[in-house]
């Protein structure tokens, strides 16, 4: 093996081959990360190489096409704190961004519940009774929690009780994943709420989000004809400025000499073609990527690439002979008497993505692993299951689907199960040494990414290479906060700075035993001096009112003799008094912040599921 290795890295360090395309840039993938990578060359007087295997550009955002009608992958709301990111869509579509009302909600037991959830409206749905059985449930794991918290299980159990996750949140999440959800890693959820402190909840309570964020909670923005609408013009952008995106073109292998890549071959219509470039991008999933390489990695890697395992879906694509079927963009299914997770309505999302008024267009999202029976199951018969459905949800009249079609997308999701993060390392250190590559987007990071966060990496990378900035793509939708309620004005940072150390001062902890002998002390002292001054003063009566003391303090007298007898019993109440108010108000401000911390996880959980 190490002589075969030798001798194709000498091969590999000979002069070009004469049949490659050489460019600079090679961007493996047009989705997001890809394609805003190769926009951003190209910006810069660059001439990437675009390869995807893919008819259509856009990756999980691509917009497929079925006798007129769009149909987006997935259901993509377009909105970001990312300044960059907004440019660049104003930049490409200007003014054909729509903005839409957002309405979601849950299919439960016949029943739709709002979503978020709205206490109300899920007590009434629920009733009474199984009500009273959540908040009990509640109560009884804010009580006794799981520690420590490893599954995603535990980690929503622990915030919302066991009830209410077996009610909205068990059956939807092992739908998409496939995997119990005692098996789905806590770090899904925990991603984004990394660092939650007292400065997220208490500046959440303290300060009102601006209101280009709040709109994004009720609104949201939306290209006229999908997403695809946006990589599409994408696309053209960078052919415009003489760079090229290649389709239907699929990698065979990746050739590289030591610690550099030198050539991708793809093949495209049977046909393989080399291109040789300095520098290599890649969105493609890393475990292909990993086990594409010419010479191949150490064996350790390439098992540890193979142990990553991705969640992939299909999309029914259903037309509906009816103008108006109901008000949402989109619907949870959580039901395990169906097999749907969740449904698009996409004439909600954009009228324009439906040619005729008098139709509706839905996508009916079906979770599976690519070869299982479901993926493999023959379009039409998926097309009747999505009838039968549908009609049983109570959405639609089978009779009144008059057409559908089956689109599948492989890759969707990447798994984060018990293993995961043990096999990742392995390959994300053989990656680090590849002098002329790095890895971008969802499926390339194998984190569960969103699309602005994977247009973040292919621009930071791009930076790394033409600015020699030095940017962590692993750690994008990592290390930062991304609160879509919550947003703190630049101008305030100094009042926010300010008022951090006053709440930090306000709520520290008290040292009971310390609080406690110093009130002591001050109450001994106190006693011991009233009693002596009283004693020097003299007169017929010494000490009327504080003689009553001696009714509490059995011994106590005003007399010289009482004064160190009243030095005792005020030290001693006076402890007992503080170590009891210290006592007191730890616990109170323990609950209190506790309270605050919940309420703004259930603010980022009720965000997070919507990027499923």
């Amino acid at each position: 093996m190490g002589a075969e290795a030798s001798k194709a890295e000498r091969r590999l360090d000979a002069a070009a081959r004469p049949d490659d395309v050489r460019t600079d840039f090679v961007v493996i993938g047009g989705g997001p990360a890809g394609l805003t990578a190769a926009y951003e060359l190209s910006k810069a007087s660059r001439r990437p190489v675009v390869v995807e295997k893919q008819g259509l550009v856009g990756g999980l955002a691509r917009t497929e096409v079925y006798k007129g009608f769009h149909f987006d992958m997935g259901g993509h709301r377009f909105f970001t704190k990312a300044e960059e990111v907004k440019k660049m869509w104003r930049e490409v579509l200007g003014d054909q961004f729509l903005r839409r009302p957002r309405l979601s909600r849950i299919y439960y037991r016949k029943k739709f519940f709002d979503y978020p959830l709205k206490p109300l409206n899920a007590l009434k749905g629920l009733g009474l009774l199984e009500g009273v059985r959540i908040a009990l449930s509640y109560l009884r794991w804010q009580i006794f929690p799981y520690r420590p918290e490893e599954t995603f299980e535990q980690w929503v159990t622990n915030r919302f009780g066991r009830r209410l996750f077996l009610t909205f949140f068990k059956a939807y999440t092992e739908k998409v994943w496939g995997i119990p959800c005692s098996e789905l890693k806590a770090e899904w959820a925990a991603q984004r709420i990394k660092d939650l402190s007292l400065r997220t909840a208490v500046l959440s309570m303290l300060f009102k989000p601006r209101k280009t964020i709040k709109t994004l909670i009720e609104e949201f923005d939306y290209p006229r004809l999908g997403p695809g609408m946006m990589w599409n013009a994408v696309k053209k952008a960078i052919e415009q400025r003489d760079g090229t995106v290649m389709v239907n073109c699929g990698v065979v292998r990746i050739e590289r000499s030591g610690n550099r890549l030198r050539r991708v071959i793809v093949a495209h219509d049977g046909v393989e073609q080399s291109i040789a470039a300095e520098q290599f991008l890649s969105s493609m999933p890393i475990t292909e990527f990993v086990l594409r390489l010419d010479p191949p990695p150490p064996p350790r890697v390439a098992a540890a690439a193979k142990r990553l395992t991705y969640r992939d879906f299909l999309t029914v694509c259903l037309i509906v002979n009816q103008p108006d079927l109901f008000p949402d963009n989109w619907i949870y299914i959580q039901d395990p008497e169906v097999q749907v997770g969740r449904i698009q309505n996409f004439k909600n999302w954009s009228p324009d993505m439906v040619p005729e008024p008098s139709k509706s267009s839905l996508g009916l999202e079906y979770f599976c692993t690519e070869g299982d029976s479901l993926w493999r199951m023959p379009d039409h018969e998926l097309i009747d299951l999505g009838k039968r459905e549908l009609e049983r949800i109570g959405l639609a009249r089978a009779c009144d689907i008059e057409d559908g079609c089956v689109f599948r997308v492989e890759k969707a999701y990447p798994v984060y199960d018990s293993d995961y993060q043990e096999y990742l390392e392995v390959v994300k250190d053989f990656v680090a040494g590849l002098e002329n590559f790095q890895t971008v987007g969802r499926n390339g990071l194998h984190r569960y990414n969103n699309q602005d966060h994977a247009m973040l990496t292919g621009m930071l990378a791009v930076r790394n290479v033409l600015e020699g900035e030095r940017n962590d793509l692993w750690s994008v939708n990592a290390d930062q906060e991304y609160l879509e309620e919550m947003e703190i004005p630049e101008a305030a940072t100094e009042a926010v700075t300010a008022i951090e150390s006053a709440i930090s001062q306000a709520l520290v902890r008290l040292d009971r035993t310390a609080f406690g002998l110093s009130t002591g002390a001050l109450a001994g002292i106190g006693l011991f001096a009233a009693t002596l001054i009283l004693v020097l003063k003299g007169g017929p009566v010494v000490g009327p009112n504080l003689r009553l003391l001696g009714e509490f303090f059995p011994g106590y007298r005003v007399t010289l003799g009482g004064s160190f007898i009243g030095l005792a019993y005020g030290f001693l109440t006076g402890f007992v008094g503080g170590w009891s108010f210290a006592f007191l108000r730890n616990a109170s401000v323990f609950l209190y912040i506790t309270t605050i911390q919940r309420r703004v996880e259930r603010r980022l959980l009720r965000r997070m599921f919507e990027y499923v």
